[in-house]
């Protein structure tokens, strides 16, 4: 099939001069009018449409008078309508091609609206909504329409310009400039064209600092530094540049080679590492649209099959893309990422995808909830942990959802949220980061809420098949009770429990029970290394979807889910709480059963140190909140001269690689001492201490853009 595209945009390109600009540019009109005709058409759906529309040219299920930001904009239906019926007008085959009567009623519609125009509260529809559909129509019918009545149009389609407040470096500039070249395609204004074509191509940049690319991948979307990698930086941002390289690819417009390389490694390594397997929705990225009612389904290939219109670059794994989310392949990839931009790591493995959302004094914790979506967000970056093994086990969960027990957090439990103006909030800690090799790492996060008096040494250590979860130093105050959960998830399956060193299957319902060795749900096992009580809940909840948002129109009806909660209670204001659990996901019983304690050996969990070995992968993960020394065994010590995340692998006994990272990103070196001789290398400085049979490693750290970012050296 791509094949097939190349050599039809090849074939028109033969039969249009290539040094022909105005060939060109009509043959990019064409290819945009195009996409627009791609939409079905269904003869029921257009005849309710004209059903609806009044003499007056409104609709009468459209509620015209509440402009309002929490309305959410009704009037847009208006605009959907009058787009679907100019396809349907538009599009050969259909019922209602070249229907006069139907052009005739787009006429009333537009009119109405030229006449009224609509004005929201919100800039996003005055700016992209409503010029975006109005700019489509204009491309389908405008020429067949009153040339008054196109002109009084353009000042509303026009609130789409590169001066506009929304056309700020972000995902709205490339969405803002693609709406102003296609309305140029219809006046014909070539020169003018060509410019924002290359405003659009130039969007594709680092911009680390400040909105848009990060140097790690990941996507801010304004300066609060929330990270908006799968929302503004996908649909808003990626897509639409690569919409506007496939229109013009093979033109003298076309993308350079390098933009679209760029767009591709942003692709595969920034918005598909932070999808379940590059296919479904991450429920840890999401921010105040997580509290909008989903369906499961899996991302399109479009994207990804115009880019390969484009290019070669990096093609078998956009194929390997393409393959997952058309059903044809199973996942296969394993790895481990660092946003160090965005205090976000996340895990993959075939059977399973993990992640860890944190937040620092360099990014603030939660996207404002704007318009009135998500009002309970308050927790949702305070080291969430939430893991996946098909994508589906949250899904619209949220109603009946515990906000105060978040999976992988540690939260005070107060009587009841703050307002919704009390979510986004500035970090107070510099020590969040982790250390990482690609495909395995160890998180640490010196946790200080902003929401109360809380503060925790938080961990978590990622290895092939398995996580460690640690936590230390739990402190706070009033006296309310602080619960850490494990997971709350959706309940998928009978809850299976070794307590007290029998396992049985758990009733329904909701308890503390001690002495628990073990918790299985859905193919996860969550095991403790020492036996210990727990809260266990498996129940139905219930909840409203107007109870999350503060948004107008939303049911009110009660919804009801069977829903799976763990988690440690800390008691009423702990002064040095801990917690240490194994999280095992895609394991079976008698699996679980064959290596509960999987090799796991925990080192240290204190508020200066916490440390994980697994004896199987001779890895060992160090998480250093002040300048400590560790003893890894009886031969071998660690020590560090500053804060810092440390990763040795050895083969067989022998150190064969040192990974290490700075969290606070304030220093050019890192220095650690080993039992051991070990020389220098091109990668590192070495000082061998022959008295005490120890090596000093001295380290370069990235800096600027890259500061935060894991470095190893081989020995």
């Amino acid at each position: 099939m791509i094949q097939f595209l190349k050599t039809l945009i090849l074939f028109c390109l033969f039969l249009c001069p290539f040094d022909s600009t105005a060939d060109d540019f009509d043959i990019i009109k064409s290819r945009v009018v195009n996409e627009l005709l791609k939409e079905k058409v269904e003869k029921t759906e257009v005849e309710e449409i004209i059903k609806k529309l009044k003499s007056d040219g409104s609709f009468n299920d459209i509620e015209y008078g509440d402009l309002s930001r929490t309305a959410g904009f009704p009037h847009r239906y208006h605009t959907v309508n009058l787009e679907h019926l100019s396809v349907a007008y538009k599009q050969k085959g259909s019922p209602y091609f070249g229907d006069k009567n139907l052009l005739n009623s787009i006429k009333l519609g537009l009119t109405h609206w030229a006449d009224k125009d609509y004005f929201g509260d919100n800039w996003h529809n005055n700016q992209i909504s409503t010029p975006t559909h109005l700019t489509n129509i204009m491309l389908l019918v405008g020429d067949e329409m009153p040339k008054e009545l196109v002109n009084k149009l353009q000042p509303i389609i026009g609130r789409a310009n590169m001066n506009a407040s929304g056309a700020r470096p972000s995902g709205d500039r490339i969405v803002i400039a693609g709406i102003l070249a296609k309305n140029l395609l219809f006046m014909n204004q070539k020169e003018d064209f060509a410019e924002i074509i290359k405003i659009i191509e130039g969007e594709v940049k680092f911009n680390t600092g400040e909105r848009g690319m990060q140097h790690d991948y990941s996507f801010h979307h304004r300066v609060d530094r929330v990270n908006n990698t799968t929302s503004y930086g996908y649909g808003k941002y990626a897509n639409a540049f690569g919409e506007w390289s496939y229109f013009v690819a093979g033109t003298s417009y076309a993308f350079s080679e390098k933009g679209i390389k760029h767009l591709v490694d942003y692709y595969l390594d920034g918005i598909y590492k932070q999808l379940v397997y590059g296919v479904y929705n991450d429920v840890s990225v999401q921010n105040r649209s997580i509290t909008h009612k989903a369906t499961f389904k899996s991302q399109s290939t479009i994207e990804i099959e115009r880019l390969l219109l484009s290019t070669d670059y990096r093609k078998s794994e956009l194929e390997e893309i393409i393959k997952l989310r058309k059903g044809e392949a199973k996942p296969s990839l394993s790895f481990a990422k660092f946003f160090w931009q965005t205090e976000h790591f996340v895990v993959q493995r075939p059977h399973y995808y993990t992640s860890v959302r944190m937040f620092s004094s360099r990014n603030r914790n939660m996207e404002v909830p704007y318009n009135g979506p998500g009002k309970p967000t308050h927790h949702r970056a305070d080291g969430t942990n939430y893991v996946q093994l098909k994508g589906d086990e949250y899904l619209n969960i949220w109603p009946m959802y515990n906000w105060q027990q978040i999976s992988g957090t540690t939260i005070m439990q107060k009587p009841e949220l703050p307002s919704p103006e009390e979510i986004q909030k500035e970090g107070s800690t510099s020590f969040v980061g982790a250390v990482e090799d690609g495909n395995i790492g160890a998180v640490g996060y010196d946790f200080k809420s902003p929401h109360d008096n809380l503060v925790a040494k938080k961990s978590w250590f990622f290895f092939e098949n398995e996580y460690v979860c640690l936590g230390n130093g739990i402190q706070s105050w009033p006296n309310l009770p602080v619960v850490t959960t494990i997971n709350q998830t959706l309940l998928k399956s009978p809850v299976r429990i070794n307590q007290n060193d029998k396992t049985y299957t758990l009733t329904n319902g909701k308890r503390s029970l001690d002495n628990v060795k073990w918790v299985l749900q859905d193919n996860i096992a969550y095991v403790l290394p020492q036996k210990s009580t727990l809260n266990i809940s498996n129940q139905t909840e219930s909840g409203t979807w107007a109870s999350i948002t503060d948004e107008k129109n939303v049911s009110n009806e009660i919804v009801k889910e069977e829903v799976f909660n763990i988690g440690f209670d800390h008691g009423n204001r702990p002064k040095d709480g801990s917690y240490a659990y194994v999280v095992i996901p895609g394991v079976t019983e008698r699996k679980l059963l064959e290596n509960v304690d999987r090799n796991i050996e925990i080192l240290s969990n204190t508020k200066e140190i916490q440390a994980v070995k697994n004896t199987a992968l001779e890895v060992t993960q160090v998480v250093f909140y002040t300048a400590s020394m560790l003893q890894i065994d009886n031969k071998t010590s660690l020590s560090i001269d500053s804060p810092g995340i440390v990763m040795l692998k050895s083969q067989k006994g022998k150190l064969k690689e040192i990974h290490v990272s700075d969290p606070t990103r304030t220093l050019s070196h890192l220095s650690i001492t080993l039992t051991g001789k070990y020389t220098s290398s091109a990668s590192f400085e070495s000082s061998y201490n022959a008295a005490e049979n120890k090596t000093l490693f001295r380290i370069a750290l990235p800096l600027g853009p890259y500061a935060g970012k894991s470095i190893g050296i081989n020995l």
